[in-house]
Order: C-alpha cells, then sequence, then structure tokens
C-alpha cells in the first residue's frame, strides 16, 4: 500500500514517499534521527498505530477565506476601471532601441513591445506595443505612464468588456512619467476609480496590482508595500550608447512592491484593501527583465497633483530651484572639514539664471579623492526646508515636489564652509528640456602640482560669465580639496551652462598670467609650469567675479600626489 507522509521541522518540508515492504527511505543528513522514527512509523506494523481511522476533513482556514474573498471584491471592484492600452509607433529604420516603453531596472519604464514589421515594399516598420490605464472620470480620460505612449501614431483602448476605442494623448508630462488620453465612450460605459491616500501608506500594507502584463489582460497579483520614500529617475536625453534615457531629475516618494508586475503593466494601478488607487505602476528593478519582486508606482499623491493640470492645460508645471546634487556622506563630510556625522544634501551645480542661482547659492569648486573615486565637494549644504531636516538629497527633491509650487518663496538652511545660513529662494517653473552632455576635461600640471582642472576660456563661456568674448585663459573648473589650488582659495567654477548644446562648468577663476606672462590656454599654463619646480612660490592672475586678483601658490610635487 502507498504511503504519502509529509513531514515538517524547522521550516523544512519532507515529502517522503514508500511503498511497504521497501528496506530504506532516503533523508537528508541533519533529519537523519527525525527521519529514522518516521521510517520506523513506516515499517511498524498496522496494530502499533492504533485502529485505523478516516482522515479529517479539509476545512478552508477562516483568515484565509477571509483574505479570499476581500480579494474578489477588490478586482471585481476595480477591474472594470482598468484598461489595456494598444500602441503603434511607425519607425524609418527598426531601432528597437529608439522607441518608447523600452524596459529599464532601477527607474526604467516596462511597457510591453512585441518585434517590428515591414509590411511589403515599405522602408517603413512599426513597432507595436502594449501597457496599461485607467479611468480618471466620466468624460473619458484615461491615465497611463508617458512612456507607455511618447513617440505613439496610433492609440487603441481596450475594456473589459471588449469595447475597443481610439484615444488620443490630451497632456503629458515626461518629468512624473504620467499622460492622460481621452477616449469618446457614453458616461454610463466608464466607471471611475477612486484616489487613495499614499501618504499615509505603511510598510507591510496590502498592495495589489492589476494590469496587463505580457499583454494578458486583466490580471491581478498581490503583495504587500516593501518600502516608502524611493526615487525614479526620469528625463534627460538618450544616451548615446545604449539608447536609454540618462536621468536628469527624480520621481519623490516612490513606492516598492512585492505584487509581481511586469512589462505590460505600466500604467496600471496598485490598490490598498478599499480598491482605492495608492500608486500608477511604472517601473521594476530586475537582472532579467521579468520581475523579481521589486516594483516600484508612482504614488496617488503626485497623480492628484499632475494630472488635473494635464487634463486642463496639458502640461504640469513643476516647481524648480536650478539645482543638482548628492547626500553627504562621512568620508566627504571630513574631507570638507565638517562633523562626520553632518547630514544634509550637497550642492553639486547651480543652473546660471536659475532660483538656486538667483539666491546664491554656491556649487562644489573643489574635488577631492574618496577611495580611489575622484569626488566634488566643497559646496552649500542644504539641511532644512523651510524648516523641516533635510538629511540627504531624496529630501530635498520630496520637500519641493510635494510642498511647494511655483512662484513660492522658500526657506534654506545651508552650511557654508562650515557657518549656517539662511536663504530666501523663489521657486520658478521646471524648464521643458536639460541638456547633460558631459564636457571634455583637462587636467592641468605636468611635474610641479597645482591641483586643478580647467578648459580653455572661448567666447562662449565668457559670454556665459559676462566678460568680454575677446578675453582669453584658463577657467578653473574644480580644485581638489587639499591641493597647493585649494591651499591658496582659488576658486572653482560652481554653476552649469548650456554650451552649444553641451553642459559646461562656469563661475571660477580665470587664470590669465603666471608670474606675469600671459596665459591663453592650457597649453600655455603647463608650458609656463614645466619650467618650475615643487615648493617653488608662483603668483597667477586671476580674473575673479570680473575683476583681477594676484594670488600667490606654493606648488607641491606630482611625485607625491601619484605615489
Amino acid at each position: 500500500m502507498n504511503k504519502n507522509i509529509i513531514f515538517r521541522y524547522a521550516g523544512i518540508v519532507l515529502l517522503l514517499i514508500g511503498l511497504m515492504g521497501c528496506s530504506a527511505v532516503a533523508l537528508p543528513a541533519k533529519s537523519a534521527l527525525i527521519g529514522s522514527k518516521v521510517a520506523a512509523a513506516i515499517a511498524s506494523p498496522a496494530e502499533t498505530r492504533g485502529p485505523a481511522q478516516a482522515p479529517a476533513p479539509v476545512t478552508k482556514n477562516d483568515t484565509v477565506a477571509a483574505l479570499e474573498g476581500e480579494l474578489e471584491q477588490i478586482y471585481t471592484k476595480v477591474n472594470s476601471s482598468v484598461v489595456s492600452i494598444q500602441v503603434t509607433q511607425t519607425q524609418a529604420l527598426p531601432n528597437v532601441s529608439q522607441l518608447p516603453g523600452l524596459p529599464f531596472f532601477f527607474g526604467e519604464p516596462f511597457g510591453f513591445r512585441q518585434n517590428p514589421q515591414q509590411p511589403d515594399g515599405s522602408q517603413q516598420f512599426y513597432q507595436h506595443g502594449a501597457g496599461s490605464g485607467f479611468v480618471w472620470d466620466k468624460a473619458g480620460h484615461i491615465i497611463t505612464n508617458n512612456h507607455v505612449v511618447d513617440g505613439a501614431d496610433k492609440i487603441t483602448v481596450t475594456f473589459t468588456d471588449h469595447t475597443i476605442v481610439p484615444a488620443e494623448v490630451v497632456g503629458a508630462d515626461p518629468d512624473s512619467d504620467l499622460a492622460v488620453l481621452k477616449v469618446d465612450l457614453p458616461a454610463d460605459q466608464l466607471q471611475p476609480i477612486a484616489l487613495g491616500d499614499s501618504s499615509q501608506l505603511k510598510v507591510g500594507q496590502l498592495a495589489v496590482a492589476i494590469g496587463n502584463p505580457f499583454s494578458l489582460e486583466n490580471t491581478m497579483t498581490v503583495g504587500f508595500v516593501s518600502a516608502l520614500g524611493r526615487v525614479l529617475p526620469v528625463g534627460g536625453d538618450p544616451d548615446q550608447n545604449s539608447g536609454l534615457p540618462t536621468p536628469s531629475y527624480t520621481i519623490p516618494d516612490i513606492i516598492q512592491t512585492d505584487a509581481p508586475i511586469n512589462p505590460g503593466n505600466s500604467g496600471g494601478v496598485l490598490v490598498n484593501d478599499q480598491g482605492q488607487v495608492i500608486g500608477v505602476t511604472a517601473a521594476i528593478e530586475s537582472p532579467v527583465r521579468a520581475s523579481v519582486g521589486v516594483g516600484f508606482a508612482i504614488p496617488a499623491a503626485v497623480v492628484d497633483q499632475v494630472v488635473p493640470a494635464l487634463i486642463e492645460t496639458g502640461h504640469y508645471e513643476h516647481p524648480w530651484l536650478g539645482l543638482s546634487g548628492i547626500s553627504l556622506f562621512p568620508e566627504l563630510a571630513q574631507a570638507m572639514d565638517l562633523k562626520d556625522h553632518q547630514h544634509g544634501a550637497l550642492v553639486i551645480d547651480v543652473t546660471p539664471g536659475s532660483p538656486a542661482a538667483q539666491a546664491g547659492l554656491h556649487g562644489s569648486d573643489r574635488q577631492v579623492k574618496i577611495e580611489d573615486r575622484d569626488v566634488r565637494g566643497g559646496g552649500d549644504v542644504i539641511t532644512a526646508f523651510n524648516g523641516q531636516p533635510v538629511t540627504g538629497f531624496d529630501d530635498l527633491v520630496s520637500e519641493l515636489a510635494g510642498a511647494t509650487k511655483v512662484g513660492q518663496t522658500v526657506k534654506l538652511t545651508i552650511l557654508r564652509d562650515g557657518k549656517e545660513q539662511t536663504l530666501d529662494v523663489t521657486l520658478a517653473a521646471r524648464p521643458q528640456t536639460t541638456d547633460q552632455t558631459p564636457q571634455s576635461r583637462t587636467v592641468t600640471g605636468h611635474g610641479p602640482y597645482l591641483g586643478l582642472q580647467g578648459l580653455d576660456l572661448t567666447p562662449e563661456i565668457a559670454k556665459a560669465m559676462g566678460l568680454p568674448v575677446s578675453q582669453k585663459g584658463v577657467l578653473i573648473e574644480q580644485v581638489e580639496i587639499g591641493s597647493p589650488a585649494d591651499v591658496a582659495d582659488l576658486n572653482g567654477s560652481y554653476m552649469a551652462a548650456d554650451i552649444e548644446g553641451r553642459r559646461v562648468q562656469v563661475g571660477g577663476d580665470v587664470i590669465t598670467a603666471l608670474d606675469g606672462q600671459p596665459v591663453t590656454s592650457i597649453t600655455d599654463l603647463q608650458a609656463a609650469l614645466r619650467k618650475d619646480e615643487a615648493g617653488q612660490d608662483i603668483v597667477l592672475t586671476v580674473l575673479r567675479d570680473g575683476k583681477p586678483v594676484k594670488v600667490t601658490v606654493t606648488l607641491g610635487d606630482m611625485a607625491e600626489v601619484t605615489s
């Protein structure tokens, strides 16, 4: 007689399948003692185990039954509000990397894309894809991710009753990865879904995703809110090598969930136990382009801010400071002569003409080597925003996006050279596009060591700095912390300007002479330095805020720096 015995011990499930009369049953070594008892039970005569009893009827646990009932109600309530979105884009060449909605992992979109098709005799290629969306109102507005419909030539929407209708984009915001479509249907065929309060979410709460993964319509997956306060990079121009977007802004307060979401879930809903939308599923973290239990959703609070503006005007104005930065960390704080445990957002770049520039914020004009990495430092450290503590750059982004509006004046508490200051900044609307192409750099100094990084002053850079376009010299971009240039208080550049489609650091000292000899380029500066020796004092003439200043520098030894 066959016997199937399931034995549980210390979280291990052993399935023992044997035949009466078998001489041995294989068990893991650590379970040998326990296994021997089970084997003995199998081999013992029936009478030693008592009279045979009928198996107890299997009853469903009340908690499981309640959960199943709740999930059924959520699906019934929400499903008719979730739609499938099909897109078609015409391409002159079958360059799939240029199409929207390609999978990208942490912070990359994942609309489901199918193979491109080429009609006979045509030089055009058609890329088909699919995503998800949900009904916003009775007027026919549908919400989805911007990356699902960006660049699409044709959009259709399929409802749960198999109604298929064309749709058009009435508004889109790449910086929040949201878009609004419009369909023409009677109001009684549209079932809007309510928004929940994403600001009240807690880790561990139920999270249910409904969408169309891999074009499998009306799919529900279940999990929990696994983390809060993540950020999602968006925007930027495509990378020349990969074709994927390079981050220029971030969406704050992103919801992380372990509810399985996959390509095609983009634009679908993440709902709570009340069937209310707490987020719009938008991205995954995965090495295999499929769910591994880490998905991200744009919070309902952002949706509620952006969507009404998209419906009304077609675009949304994000409050803008005009700076980039990083979270301060202990090694960098120490290099900047701050307390090791000092927290805050270090300002790296300040955009010329931006609210941050007008308020006098300083970007990083120094460079320090930390664990063989060159890291920029020396800029202002923002420690509070309107009185709210800023422990890192993500806090700054969150406060800016969630608690301000264009035209509002905010107070920034900063540390500058270790001293606390307060600056008033009037926020502007974020520019529509920002170029982030890096400018090549040249390090000055051969033999004798200055410890700075610079580039030739061009007429375009001179104009951006308010200097005569005929001005020549070497613009100091960065100064290495602790270097001879740093000790001499030479100033690096602290603002980023877009010049001929490239991002260039400006605002620093411009070296125009060394010991009275003109310096018109980096080549001149390097040639002059080769004539000097380590430990020697030199006098640099620099333009600082448009005025000539003489600075004495004691040259270091390059051999000591590279040894």
